[in-house]
């Protein structure tokens, strides 16, 4: 019975708690910015890798009677995301496709007619960038985080001053 009569002094441990998981809170916020920034860093510092990488992933067509790429045009905007469950780093940049011609298209030898937009996907894994050659096309990368907007919060976006 003792017990039930100190019930209030329980009450003077809400506060200290409250204020201890506000700061867990705060810092581990502030360290997901500081990681943004240095995998933000880390994008610009190994671009162009990542760029040849994915043009030659992308060259190999995994099925073989899909069209081929003959050429890949990089943007320079970069935007950034981050998965809402597993907090993966994702940066999505605009590119121009050029694919073979199949002779199926309606254009005949139209080379404009094989030119695709997309956009290419890397991702932040273990302090470094890495690409598995996806595009996504018909969509800018603005749109792609939007399309995926259930599994992917916005970070940023911003143009790489690089070229």
């Amino acid at each position: 019975m003792e017990i039930v009569q100190y019930w209030w002094v329980g009450l003077g441990a809400v506060p200290p708690a409250a204020f201890l998981l506000w700061r867990w809170w705060r810092l581990r916020k502030g360290l997901r910015g500081v990681r943004f920034a240095v995998a933000r860093r880390q994008f610009h510092l190994q671009r162009e890798r990542l760029e040849v990488k994915f043009v030659q992933l992308g060259t190999t067509a995994a099925k073989p009677d899909a069209p081929r790429w003959t050429d890949c045009d990089f943007d320079d905007d970069v935007a950034y995301a981050r998965n809402r469950s597993t907090g993966e780093l994702t940066a999505f940049v605009a590119v121009t496709i050029a694919m073979e011609d199949t002779g199926r298209s309606s254009g005949g030898k139209d080379a404009v007619g094989n030119l695709r937009a997309a956009t290419a996907v890397f991702r932040f894994d273990r302090g470094h960038w890495e690409t598995e050659g996806r595009a996504i096309f018909n969509l800018t990368p603005a749109e792609a985080i939007r399309f995926y907007y259930r599994d992917l919060e916005p970070l940023g976006q911003e143009v790489a001053g690089r070229r």
